[in-house]
Parts: structure tokens; C-alpha cells; sequence
């Protein structure tokens, strides 16, 4: 282990516990995955964004005259870096371009020639490295949505009369839903998009099973008897399966169009279920049939009695009737032909362009049914119907099973890709539309691929989604758990999902197959409980969007511990025998106990160790990052430990973070995949460290030199006090000296709810569970004042407050420090610009930003102007619209920053076009030398050799075969960054150095490039700002909070309470030694709650804190009691944490022993300085002229119904007047108190209230005449 890095005493018992994957892959792999940018073009296979290109191309006008195809697409690099999108509030994004080809097919167009253009299709955000997207200035995160998997689904439910009804719901990726189900009567009825209903067999007759013998035959119901008089007789008595129809077609005469038009026409001679008898033989053979069907006699008639049913329901008696019938049942209007009727079928089920089940519906329907249909196929089929219609009998006869929707194989997750895919889905679809519109109207004239295209399209979708939809959330990054987490939430809501109102309960509690996968303890209190949920911390979400966790495999009682663990989903598992990973067991893996506790879907059988065919991984596979942070979560109650679990991610990180003295293990990770802090990228030497920046000189091969432009140092600036989106800091601080050594990985940087490396959300303090005068009634604390002298709950926030200037009818505002009617002491820290100074204290009221604003008045007269025209402008047409601080607001000024676009007036016009013309110069220096520098380092390389042919994009020769390479010939090459294709010498080494020091070059010329951009950006444009904004101001204010009274603190365990004392030092009880604690709990507030994790911590964590040692005590396999028994001995703390403590303030013994140790608290983000409020006059509600409610809004409180009462029982009646009427809204008499109170005059007599106005004008407005009568 590394020297800074803490070296815990691990207790768990488990070995081989694998490596944990990367906590934000669900994120960031998932955003690779759709992008592809490292892909190339021809590898990038069907998905992502790729996939969802290929989808909307190639587009045709509706002559098929005209094609665009698209080739493949690209993107720039940002204009801006990360934290210049979140200071000047813009949007982090990349311009997307893509490549298409539009020809002509008309040969009569020979003047159109075929033309490939580059097309820019907006801007599309892109995800930072930490996995978020930085939109409008703020951090958000799209959230992974859990949702129904596309397939079929069987169910059943329960009429009103007890008998059970089964129905069967193919749900597709995208199209119309269709549901088959039974009713009371016995028969099935097909549901479209849950409207329109109609008997199954109509539908079968729709898809080519048209006489009621294709139907019967599909189910082997029915056998088919040849008409002859002596054969029938043998079949009287039997019962006909299918109707006897005469059959015969009528000719008339169309009378709009004058043609002659054969109908078919048919009569029913014997209806179904009739049994034959004489007479109806007659009629049989009168009848002219060949054959008739009769029910078989076997057992198998009754299964399916539901398809007679069903056909004695059906209205129709061919395919043409049937889909005639559909037709009308969907639009409820009369099909104009039989084409147009068939067509309707065909374009809801088996048309690519209305209807997909992806990949993920025909793999679960090809499971469910047993089918093996490609997965090509992504459309119904008819063998799909029939299967599912079968299965659907199998159901009702009780020989299938009903589906678990809540089982995790029938719910999966649409991570960031798939849902940006989807919305790319939608603006490519509408720009499609506008393209088709477009070329239809571009009949004659030449165009190209530009002229066809509007940017906004996809932009607008595409933005609209980041900033609306219910799944991008403004991100929580109160700390970095709070970070991590949020990014591995999994959301049942949000579109396509449940809503809230109608999520029941059996969606929300947890399920066997969340074991490994979803966290049972995290997930919120409150109406979302269980419809958003955490990942659990081996889990991956795999190709189809299902859940997997880990399991290494068992074989004749042997755990395989050398092999990678196997991954399975929810639906490989089932069936499976799945042991504990803390079995016993020898060094080679094979089981020693006789028995094992193993576990089958959701059952835990004890069996014999050769039957078990998994192990878990680790013991706390089945918990998310959170949970896995409680130590001793084994001892608590679930639902404290769900409210630990949420408020670790509530605390504030502190000025002087520390690690837990009892960790679980899971810190380091926690820290290293936040992306917060900064690692050391390979072995080296710190070259320079101060606050601010850290250089590093790295060790590198000569080879590593030689492909590479970058210097051997690196240098990285430390974030110093920025604000996340919550108004904490990140504020980091270096922890390597200069001319240290480090290793790859290494943390070179703390701070931020970290310490060493490790997530530190709080502070090890020494604690005594004991009542204190009463101070800790209900869960209050009693705090030492030690605690606050010593900044041990100090933290920093930080707010920003931010000024518009805009331009208006009147003239454009202005930022100055010559603010009209303000005195100069309270102009003294403003600079020219009116912005505030760096490093002032800030008090309520201050003026931050000084800003005026030109004021309408009537015309000047004459005399006015004239007095103008000779003094200057008055003061007076201006107006203050400074900026000022608000009530509660106390802290210093610790930057500002200015935004502004560029003027442009003549003189600052020529001065631009200077000042580009000597970048242009300046650049194109810098691109030579960059050039010259490659063609130095590629002749080292390739010098001597002979080229084995290298050509570009294009397919075009540049360095012909054969030839030796020479300076001369490096320097004719044009462009090095597009020569893509062939050999450049004859071994594969050299080539590999070839590529990779043309790779870099790329690199360092398209950063080149933007630079370039940017700089041009900078003098023509300045800075980027919404519409009609000149100016804008931002200036940053910290506020240091010591702990209060008031503030709420909370342990891990989901302990949490409210500072309600903070005591001298020296009062504080006392140990035998006289060390005072630091902080006193309630005793009271364990048994109940059923926490006993704080105890064994607080034990631990004494003998910890004596012996100078930390711990990790990894859930499900921490620390036993003899084990903390020992470790307390050898501190020489008293077993149990049982000591007498003395009173601070008389000194003698207090009766009881009471538990002391150490444990580990944590700060919350419920400060009482952000919850105090006062109001004395401020704004009201324009409508009722009541006061406002609220902080924010400067509001009062509100004095209600009840509180009414309790003054009319107190019969305080002019108090009670006085309330609602001046103190609230009565108009006139509130203005004439404040003025009385100015004078010292007595108080005036209330008027009418406002609210009394509201209530007459709603009377009037319902038509009622009233009038109020002195």
C-alpha cells in the first residue's frame, strides 16, 4: 500500500472477493455506446446513434426521384471547457455533422449531378468525464429508467362474479399494443391498443386463416367428412364443428361506373354445434358442399371449447368480411376497398415502419414460446399469434403459469443511449418530414444536401429532453456519495413508465430477484418509495438492458474461486441453487460445512454443498453504495438503516474532513469513482505543489517520447472553492510534496468529503449515550463547544448571484459605481464596473453589483432642455437597479467574473480586423511548427525504410510503393491527418509507432484548431449570452457556518437529531481521566429504534481511535463481538464501552455507567441559517393583497383556521381584528399603522379587508347582484 493511503484492518471473512466495476459505468459506458466516437464508421454495427441513422435513411420524395443517403457523421470538439459552460450558464456540447449523398434516379435530371456533403445538424450535449451533462450552467444527470420489457406478457384477473378471466399482452418497442383475453362467456376476444375489441378468429380469418376449417385445423379440432349419402349416415348424432354454408355469386350492375360486378353471397343451411340427423342429411347433400367438419371425439375437445365459442361470436364468415369488420372496428367508418381494409393489419403488426419489437421483445417472446424465429425479425408473426393464442388456452386449462410482472426479467432499463437514441429517433423522424416536403417542392432546380435541412429540428428535441424531461434531473452533489448515487439511480417514473397515483403496491416492495441487483434499503421515504431504487454494487446492466450480478460457479461442492465470476440475469438465475458467499470452505473452494443455507428463487432450502450450483460473490452484493457504507449494518433495523443510507448523502462536506475510524472497505472506491479527485496517471516524480497547481514529470520510454507531442510534465490545477449545485465547495488541497515518488492511481489531491483518498462525510467524535439534563429530550443533541472552537463542523458555501445587463426601449442599462441617491460609504468596495471587491465582507443590504437603468419621464420643457444642454444630464432620468444583499446573507467575496459581447462601433471594427489578421499569423506559425515537427519525428522513424504504399481517405496514392523515404518527400505531403489507408513500412512495429504519432498529431491539431476557433469567437462575438443580454455580472459569495443551535446532525445508522445545546467544554461529563466527550446522545433513542450498529461502532471505534488504527467492516461479514472484545482489551477500554463518567459542573460520579466511545457523525444539509426567517413589512399577493408565504419570497406566516379559534377561545378580539385585517389586507389601514407607528400616533380603526373585495367580485361574477349597504 501506498505511504498516504490508509491501511485498514480488514475483519471480512470472505476471500477473493473480485474487484468492484466502475460505480459510473451504467453512465458513461452507455453514452460510449450510443456516441461510437472511437469507433470507425464501418465497425460501429447497429446500435447507438449509428443505428439510429440508419433507421431514417435513406429518404426519398414521393416519386422516388430523388435520395439522400447518409454515410456516417462526426464531431468537433467543444468551443467551451466544462467550467466555462457552468460560469457563463451555457450549454457543454459538441457540433454534430454528418455526411450525405443525394442523387438523382430520373434519368430525364442530367444536369443533377450526385453530391456528398458535410451537413451540420446542431449541437448536441455532451457527457463530462464524471458522467453528467452540463446544460444551461447546471450539472444535470439523465437517470436510467426501469421499465416493462418489450414481449408478452400473461396475467390473470378476477370479475366482479369470481370467475377468472386470462388475458395475454404483447407489448412492442414501438407500435400498437395488442391484447388477447377471455371473458365470462368463454370466449377470446383480441384487444388493439386496448380499444377495439374483436373475437380472435376474426382476426385469423384477417391473416389468411379464412374458413372456419384453416381454423379449426390450426388447433387439430375438427375432422373433415367427404358428402356422400351412405357416408353421412354413419355420422348421425355427431355434432358439427363448422357452419354448412351454400355458397353462390350474384352479378349487378355498378350504377356510377357501369360494370358488371360479381358479389359472393352466402347462406347458413345448419349453424354450428348442430347434431345431425336425418333431416339434416337432406339438407347437407342438397346443399352442394364437399365436406363438412365435425368435432372429434377426444378429451382434448373440452380444453378447447373456448375456439367454438368463440367462432359462434364471430360476425364474419371470410378474410374479406373480416377485414372489412377490423377496419370498421378501428375507424369507425366504411372501408373505401378491400386493399385499403387488408392494408390497416399489415401496417399495425407486420410493417417494419409502424411496428418493431427490438431486439429485446422477439428474444423474450422466442423464450416465453419456445419459438426460434430470427432475431432479424422484429415484426409479429402469424406463427407468434397462434403460439400465444395456444399458450393462452395451455392457461386457462391450468397448464401454464401466469407471468410475475415484478420479476426482473420482465422489467428492464433504458439507460442514458437508449433514451437519447429514442429522442434522436424523434428529431430525425421530423427532419425526415421536412426533407420529403422539401425535395417534392424542389422540382426542376439543382439542390444540395444544406439546402434540405434545418438544423433546429434536432437541436430543439434534443434540448427540450435535457431540459424537461422528467428522467434529467438537476443534479445532488451535496457530496460525492450524493454524486455517485444519483447517477446509479434507477427510476420506475417518467414517460413510458408508472406514475405515482397509480403505482400499487406490489410494483414498490422488493422481489427475490432484486437480490444482487437493486438495493432492498435504499430508496426514498415518501410517496417514490420503492418506484426509485439504487443499483446494487456488482451489478452491470448487459447488451439487452437487463440487470446481471456476479456469482462464481459451484461444481460437485467445489466454489471455482481462479475463473472471472459469471454474470447471470434475473432469468438465467431462476431455478438455480445459490449459496452464501460466506460458506465455509478450504483453500481450494470445496465446501466444508455438511449443509448449506442456499437459496431458489424465493425460497431458502438447507441442502447438501454437491447441489449448489452458484456462490454469491461477497456479502454485500446484495446492498448499493450507500448501504455498503453502514458499518455494522447487520445490527440495524431496515428502515434506519434506509434513513442512513439517504443521509449520508445529505452531509455537508466540511472544512476539515475525516475518515471513519470504522469504515467498511468501500470508502477508497467511493472517492476514486466520483471522478473528484485527481490520480496520478503513471510513475513520476512531483516536480512543483502549491495551493493551486500540482506538476508532475513523468517517466517515459523513448518510444512513448517519440510518438508523442505532450511534454514529460503534466500539470494539474486544483479546484479551489467552486459550488456545486447544492452551494457546497469543492475545495481541494494537495497532499503530495515536492520530489515525492508516485505510482499510477496514486491520489495527489483531498478535500471535498475526502481525506487520503477515502469518502470522509463527517468527523470521529468521542460520544457518551446518556441523558444530560434533559438538553437531549427526543433526540436532541448536546454538543461540547470544543466542537465549534475547533472548526470540527465548519463548512463552506458558497452562492452566486448574478446580474443581467439588458438593453431597453429607454437606452441600455449600465454597471458603474455612480449610483443616483446612494451614499458614498456604501458605494466605498464597488470598482468602475460596479462589481463588488474580492475579499469584502458582505452584511444584509450591501450593494453587490451597481447597476442604473434609464427611466421613462414626460417631455422636457424648453427651459429644462436649454439648462441640459449647458450642466449636462441630470441624475434623475436613471434609476438604481443594483443589486443587493439579501436578509439572511453574511459572508465574503470570493470572486467575480464579467461577460460581455463585443461593441461594435467603427474604431473597435478595425481594431478586430487587426487583431484576427495577427492570430490568423500567429496560428499559422504554430501549425507549421507542429507539421515540421511530425515530418521530424516520422523521418527518425521511417528513415532508411521504403513505403509500402500509403494513401488517403480518398483512396489516392501519396507515398507511392516502393520508394525510400526522404525528408523532401515528407514535406510534399499535404495533409497528414487524413492518410488513413496502406502499409507505411514492411513491419508492424514501426507502423503501429507510425500510427499512434499521426493519432497524436491529430489530436494536438484539432486542440490547435479550437483554440483558433475560440479566439476568433472571443474578438468577434466576446462572450456567449442569451438574446437581448449586453452584460453579465456574476459575483461569489462564501459563507463559513460553524455548527448551531439548530443545525441537524445524524449518525449512519439513521440516528439523526437536532443540536439543542451547545455546552462550555468544562461542563461536559468528564472519563475517569478527565477527558471530556464531545458530544452526548439519548440512550432512549436506541432500543426502539433498533439501531444497535451505533453501539458496536462507538465500542470499536474507541479502541480504534486508542490503538491508532482504522478498520473496515464490510457488511454481513464485519466484526464479531469477541473479535471487538479483543481489540478493546488490547486498547484498554472497558468491554461493552461501559465507564463511569463524572459531572462536568459539580464533579462527582453520576450513578450509572454509561456506553463512551468514538462514533462517526455527520453534518446534514438542514441548516438552521438557512431556515430562519423574519418579516416585518415586505411583498403581497397582487390578487387577495395577503402577504406572501415563504422564505424565498419574503413571506409571513400564515395565520390559519385554527389559529383563529385559539384566539376567539381566548376571546382576544381586537389581537384577532387586528390580524386579519391591518397585519394582513386591509389596504388602507396597514398604510395608515406604519405611518401612526412612524409618528407615535395611537393606531387607527381597521377597514374592510381585500379578501372581502375578492369574495363580493366572485359573487358578481356568478351573476348576483350585490351591493354592500352602509
Amino acid at each position: 500500500m501506498l505511504s498516504n493511503q490508509t491501511e485498514r484492518l480488514n475483519f471480512a471473512s470472505t476471500k477473493n472477493i473480485p474487484q468492484y466495476p466502475d460505480f459510473l459505468d451504467v453512465q458513461v459506458k452507455s453514452f460510449k455506446d450510443f456516441f461510437q466516437l472511437e469507433t470507425k464508421s464501418d465497425e460501429r454495427g447497429d446500435e447507438g446513434l449509428y443505428n439510429t441513422f440508419m433507421e431514417n435513411f435513406p429518404i426519398t420524395d414521393t416519386r422516388n426521384n430523388f435520395v439522400l443517403e447518409f454515410l456516417d457523421y462526426f464531431v468537433d470538439p467543444p468551443r467551451y471547457t466544462i467550467q466555462e459552460c457552468i460560469e457563463r450558464g451555457l450549454t457543454y456540447s459538441v457540433p454534430l455533422k454528418a455526411r450525405l449523398k443525394l442523387y438523382c434516379t430520373d434519368p430525364e435530371h442530367e444536369d443533377f449531378e450526385t453530391i456528398v456533403q458535410d451537413v451540420y445538424l446542431g449541437t448536441i450535449p455532451y457527457m463530462t468525464p464524471s458522467g453528467t451533462f452540463v446544460i444551461n450552467g447546471a450539472e444535470r444527470v439523465v437517470v436510467s429508467q426501469l421499465h416493462r420489457s418489450p414481449g408478452v406478457f400473461f396475467g390473470q384477473s378476477f370479475h366482479a362474479n369470481g370467475t377468472k378471466l386470462y388475458s395475454a399482452r404483447v407489448i412492442p418497442f414501438k407500435g400498437s399494443w395488442i391484447e388477447f383475453s377471455t371473458d365470462i362467456n368463454s370466449v377470446m376476444y383480441a384487444y388493439i391498443d386496448r380499444k377495439k375489441k374483436l373475437p380472435v378468429t376474426t382476426l385469423f380469418r384477417a391473416i389468411g386463416f379464412e374458413r372456419d376449417k384453416d381454423i379449426l385445423e390450426i388447433f387439430d379440432l375438427a375432422e373433415e367428412i367427404k358428402v356422400s349419402k351412405t357416408g353421412l349416415k354413419k355420422y348421425i348424432g355427431r355434432k358439427l364443428a363448422a357452419r354448412v354454408l351454400n355458397t353462390w355469386h350474384e352479378d349487378f350492375v355498378d350504377e356510377d361506373t357501369g360494370e358488371v360486378v360479381s358479389i359472393e353471397r352466402n347462406e347458413i343451411i345448419l349453424d354450428r354445434d348442430t347434431i345431425i340427423d336425418k333431416d339434416n342429411v337432406e339438407e347437407i347433400i342438397d346443399s352442394n358442399v364437399k365436406s363438412i367438419l365435425l368435432h372429434k371425439e377426444d378429451n382434448n375437445q373440452v380444453d378447447y371449447s373456448i375456439i367454438h365459442n368463440t367462432l359462434q361470436k364471430d360476425p364474419t364468415n371470410s378474410e374479406k368480411e373480416a377485414v372489412e369488420h377490423i377496419y370498421r372496428q378501428l375507424r369507425n367508418a366504411e372501408p373505401p376497398d378491400e386493399e385499403t381494409a387488408r392494408g390497416i393489419i399489415d401496417k399495425l403488426f407486420f410493417s417494419d415502419q409502424r411496428y418493431n419489437l427490438g431486439e429485446v421483445g422477439r428474444y423474450r417472446i422466442n423464450k416465453k414460446l419456445g419459438l426460434d424465429t430470427p432475431m432479424e425479425k422484429q415484426v409479429l408473426t402469424k406463427e407468434d399469434i397462434i403460439t400465444i393464442v395456444k399458450y393462452l388456452i395451455e392457461l386457462i386449462n391450468s397448464k401454464a403459469e401466469i407471468d410475475d410482472i415484478d420479476h426482473l426479467s420482465n422489467r428492464r432499463v433504458r439507460t442514458v443511449g437508449e433514451q437519447l437514441s429514442q429522442q434522436f429517433g424523434v428529431g430525425l423522424a421530423r427532419m425526415a418530414r421536412t426533407i420529403r416536403e422539401r425535395m417534392n417542392v424542389r422540382d426542376n432546380e439543382v439542390f444540395t444536401p444544406i439546402d434540405l435541412i434545418n438544423a433546429k429540428t434536432l437541436s430543439s428535441v434534443i434540448n427540450s429532453f435535457f431540459g424537461t424531461n422528467q428522467l434529467s434531473q438537476f443534479m445532488d452533489q451535496t457530496n460525492p456519495l450524493a454524486e455517485i448515487t444519483h447517477k446509479r439511480r434507477l427510476s420506475a417514473l417518467g414517460p413510458g413508465g408508472l406514475s405515482r397515483e397509480r403505482a400499487g403496491f406490489e410494483v414498490r416492495d422488493v422481489h427475490y430477484t432484486h437480490y444482487g441487483r437493486l438495493c432492498p434499503i435504499e430508496t426514498p421515504e415518501g410517496p417514490n418509495i420503492g418506484l426509485i431504487s439504487s443499483l446494487g454494487v456488482y451489478a452491470k446492466v448487459n447488451g439487452m438492458g437487463f440487470i446481471e450480478t456476479p456469482y462464481r460457479k459451484v461444481t460437485n461442492g467445489v466454489v471455482d474461486l481462479t475463473s472471472t465470476p459469471v454474470y447471470l440475469s434475473a432469468e438465467e438465475e431462476e431455478g438455480m441453487m445459490i449459496s452464501q458467499a460466506n460458506i465455509q470452505m478450504d483453500a481450494t473452494g470445496k465446501i466444508t460445512a455438511e449443509n448449506v443455507i442456499a437459496r431458489q428463487e424465493g425460497d431458502f432450502p438447507v441442502i447438501d454443498p454437491t447441489k449448489v450450483d452458484y456462490a454469491d460473490v461477497a456479502p454485500n452484493q446484495i446492498a448499493s453504495i450507500s448501504a455498503s457504507l453502514i458499518p455494522f449494518l447487520e445490527h440495524d433495523d431496515a428502515n434506519r438503516a434506509l434513513m442512513g443510507s439517504n443521509m449520508m448523502r445529505q452531509a455537508v462536506p466540511l472544512i476539515r474532513p475525516e475518515a471513519p475510524i470504522v469504515g467498511t472497505g468501500l470508502e477508497r472506491q467511493v472517492a476514486s469513482d466520483s471522478r473528484v479527485l485527481i490520480n496520478a496517471e503513471g510513475n513520476g516524480v512531483v516536480e512543483y505543489v502549491d495551493a493551486n497547481i500540482i506538476t508532475i514529470k513523468y517517466d517515459r520510454s523513448e518510444e512513448e517520447r517519440m510518438v508523442s507531442f505532450e511534454s514529460d510534465d503534466k500539470t494539474y490545477n486544483l479546484i479551489k472553492f467552486r459550488k456545486t449545485n447544492q452551494g457546497t465547495s469543492i475545495n481541494l488541497k494537495p497532499i503530495v510534496r515536492k520530489g515525492d515518488r508516485v505510482i499510477p492511481g496514486q491520489v495527489l489531491s483531498e478535500g471535498y468529503a475526502t481525506q487520503n483518498g477515502e469518502l470522509a462525510l463527517g468527523r470521529n467524535l468521542k460520544v457518551a449515550f446518556m441523558p444530560w439534563k434533559g438538553y437531549n429530550f427526543e433526540d436532541a443533541i448536546v454538543i461540547s463547544e470544543k466542537v465549534v472552537r475547533d472548526d470540527i463542523f465548519t463548512s463552506i458555501h458558497v452562492d452566486d448571484y448574478s446580474l443581467e445587463v439588458r438593453d431597453t426601449k429607454l437606452g441600455n442599462e449600465e454597471l458603474t459605481n455612480d449610483i443616483p441617491n446612494v451614499s458614498e460609504e456604501a458605494t466605498k468596495d464597488l470598482d468602475e464596473n460596479g462589481m463588488i471587491r474580492i475579499g469584502a465582507e458582505v452584511k444584509p443590504g450591501d450593494i453587490l453589483i451597481g447597476k442604473i437603468t434609464p427611466k421613462g419621464e414626460s417631455d422636457p420643457t424648453p427651459e429644462e432642455k436649454l439648462l441640459r444642454a449647458i450642466f449636462g444630464d441630470k441624475a434623475g432620468d436613471v434609476k438604481d437597479a443594483s443589486l443587493k444583499a439579501s436578509p439572511s446573507l453574511h459572508g465574503v467575496v470570493l470572486d467575480k467574473k464579467l461577460f460581455a459581447r463585443a461593441v461594435k462601433d467603427k474604431r473597435k471594427r478595425t481594431q478586430d480586423k487587426d487583431a484576427l489578421g495577427a492570430l490568423e499569423m500567429e496560428f499559422e506559425v504554430k501549425f507549421v511548427e507542429l507539421k515540421d515537427k511530425l515530418i521530424e519525428k516520422l523521418f527518425l522513424i521511417v528513415n532508411g525504410k521504403t513505403s509500402q504504399g500509403v494513401m488517403n481517405d480518398l483512396g489516392e496514392e501519396v507515398l507511392p510503393k516502393g520508394k525510400k523515404y526522404t525528408q523532401k518527400m515528407l514535406y510534399a505531403v499535404e495533409d497528414f491527418a487524413h492518410l488513413s489507408k496502406g502499409q507505411w513500412v514492411a513491419d508492424d512495429v514501426t507502423n503501429k509507432m507510425v500510427n499512434d504519432l499521426i493519432h497524436n498529431y491529430k489530436i494536438k491539431l484539432n486542440d490547435l484548431q479550437g483554440a483558433l476557433r475560440r479566439e476568433k469567437f472571443t474578438i468577434t462575438v466576446g462572450d456567449e449570452l442569451p438574446a437581448g443580454i449586453l452584460k453579465l455580472a456574476k459575483v461569489y459569495i462564501a459563507k463559513k457556518r460553524k455548527l448551531k443551535v439548530g443545525d441537524k446532525m445524524a449518525g449512519r445508522h439513521g440516528n439523526k437529531g437536532i443540536v439543542a445545546r451547545i455546552v462550555r467544554h468544562e461542563d461536559m461529563p468528564f472519563l475517569e481521566d478527565g477527558t471530556p466527550v464531545d458530544i452526548v446522545l439519548n440512550p432512549l433513542g436506541v432500543p426502539s429504534r433498533m439501531n444497535i450498529g451505533q453501539i458496536y461502532e462507538t465500542v470499536l471505534g474507541w479502541a480504534g481511535m486508542n490503538l491508532g488504527r482504522k478498520f473496515a467492516t464490510p457488511i454481513f461479514d464485519g466484526a464479531s463481538l469477541d473479535q471487538i472484545n479483543a481489540l478493546t482489551d488490547e486498547a484498554g477500554v472497558p468491554r461493552f464501552g461501559h465507564t463511569h463518567l463524572y459531572d462536568g459542573g459539580t464533579g462527582e460520579r453520576f450513578h450509572q455507567a454509561a456506553t463512551v466511545g468514538v462514533i462517526y457523525m455527520l453534518k446534514l444539509g438542514h441548516m438552521v441559517d438557512d431556515k430562519m426567517h423574519a418579516r416585518s413589512i415586505g411583498p403581497y399577493s397582487l390578487i387577495t393583497q395577503q402577504p406572501l408565504g415563504g422564505k424565498a419570497q419574503f413571506g409571513g406566516q400564515r395565520f390559519g383556521e385554527m389559529e383563529v379559534w385559539a384566539l376567539e377561545a381566548y376571546g382576544a378580539s381586537s389581537t384577532l381584528r387586528e390580524i386579519l385585517t391591518v397585519k394582513s389586507d386591509d389596504v388602507i389601514g396597514r398604510a395608515k399603522t406604519y405611518e401612526a407607528i412612524v409618528k407615535g400616533e395611537s393606531m387607527p380603526e381597521p377597514g374592510l379587508p381585500e379578501s372581502f373585495n375578492v369574495l363580493m367580485h366572485e359573487l358578481k361574477g356568478l351573476g348576483l347582484d350585490i351591493r354592500l349597504e352602509e
